[in-house]
């Protein structure tokens, strides 16, 4: 079969085109198909970029959805929904992709190789992985990246997109290519398509892209972790920079509103609040203290003490059963109603309650576990009944 003609890699702009069907096989699993054409706008998955979408339209007027593309040994297959009985080999198919979803990866294509090229030309790192996602773009480097150089490196990075600057394509030849210094993740073989964007970046690419840097419009880095002994970066581009930025205004605003500050205080309010916090989180553990020193001083020595106290959380649960256990050598449980039924903490002094706290599991659907001396989890019942269940257990 005849290799398809890539269109999009001569024009990234072209949304539409009219081509011949080379094949049609049917797909049992989906009940579609997937069909080759001669020349194609559909940019197949590759290269960290996701495959165009969009329709076929066949000369009957059939519109088929195309939803995923590939290509096998040069020949572009198109994954669609159905495949009639006019999809046959020589049959014309207009073309039509979804331009909001190929714009957004323009622009996100692009950014990353300004990013890319900053990044390498700033501190000599290498992108050893790269994929355009549903909400960010995902970049991972060789070599680790402090803050303050991502920074420099995001402000250099959007500099070349105020200049905008032309994304050029070229094909250099064997001679061309083997004086030319470029980035590329694996060896080529063949013609090898360069992506040049002045000041940033030289680098062998088949994506798509803007035509000038501008419809990139900006670059921002989300978020940066260490990874595999370099930093992975999620960025966003243009459109998705731009709903980042609205959506981070929202939230500013909504926190602003809850602690009463302007924009520019909030980091300052989130600070005394988290003092107070801390303060309150003082005084209620001391609280707590006393309350369980008063409950283990109720408890009848070689008795057992189950005591029921609402809003506990795990650490007060132990502390509790911990101090009960230190005033009988009878069974002890700190008891607490919680969102799935009750939190719970189990302890004997000198015994082993891991047996009691398995059937206490299995009779309530909990989940949990420890030590002899002491275990610790929660099931689905309310608090009353597990009281009365660990009442009822021989022991």
């Amino acid at each position: 079969m005849q290799p398809t003609e890539k269109y999009y890699e001569h024009d990234a702009y072209r949304r539409e085109a009219v081509g011949h069907i080379l094949a049609a096989e049917p797909d049992s699993r989906t009940g579609g198909g997937r069909i080759a054409l001669d020349g194609t706008v559909f940019y197949p998955e590759g290269g960290g970029q996701p495959a165009d979408r969009g329709t076929l339209t066949l000369a009957d007027g059939t519109v088929l959805t195309v939803t995923d593309v590939h290509e096998q040994a040069g020949v572009i297959w198109h994954m669609v929904t159905s495949l009639p009985a006019g999809a046959v080999p020589g049959a014309e198919a207009a073309q039509a992709i979804d331009w909001a979803w190929r714009f957004d990866k323009m622009q996100q294509h692009t950014g990353e190789h300004i990013l890319s090229g900053i990044l390498h030309s700033m501190f000599g790192a290498e992108n050893v992985g790269f994929h355009i996602g549903s909400d960010a773009v995902r970049m991972d480097t060789n070599i680790p990246i402090s803050a303050e150089g991502l920074k420099a490196a995001e402000t250099a990075a959007n500099r070349i997109i105020w200049e905008n600057v032309p994304v050029n394509i070229t094909y250099p030849t064997r001679e061309e290519l083997a004086a030319l210094t470029y980035r590329s993740k694996k060896e080529i073989e063949g013609q090898v398509r360069i992506v040049t964007i002045p000041g940033a970046d030289v680098c062998a690419c088949c994506g798509t892209h803007t035509a000038f840097t501008g419809a990139v419009g900006q670059i921002k880095i989300l978020a940066a972790e260490n990874y595999k002994g370099g930093v992975r970066l999620s960025i966003v581009c243009g459109g998705r920079a731009l709903e980042a930025a609205q959506a981070m205004r929202a939230r500013q605003a909504e926190i602003g509103a809850l602690l009463s500050a302007k924009a520019s205080e909030t980091a300052n309010a989130v600070h005394r609040v988290y003092d107070e916090y801390t303060a309150l989180k003082f005084t209620h553990f001391g609280l707590c203290s006393q309350l369980f020193d008063a409950l283990a001083a109720q408890a009848t020595p070689g008795a057992d003490a189950i005591r029921i106290v609402p809003g506990l959380d795990p650490d007060g649960l132990h502390r509790l059963a911990s101090r009960l256990s230190e005033a009988t050598t009878g069974l002890c449980a700190a008891l607490t109603p919680n969102e799935k039924g009750t939190g719970y903490c189990i302890a004997q002094a000198g015994g082993d309650v891991r047996a009691l706290t398995k059937a206490l599991n299995a009779a309530l659907n909990g989940r949990g576990g420890g030590k002899p001396g002491i275990c610790q989890g929660s099931c689905a019942a309310e608090p009353e009944e597990v009281k009365e269940f660990l009442q009822k257990q021989d022991r």
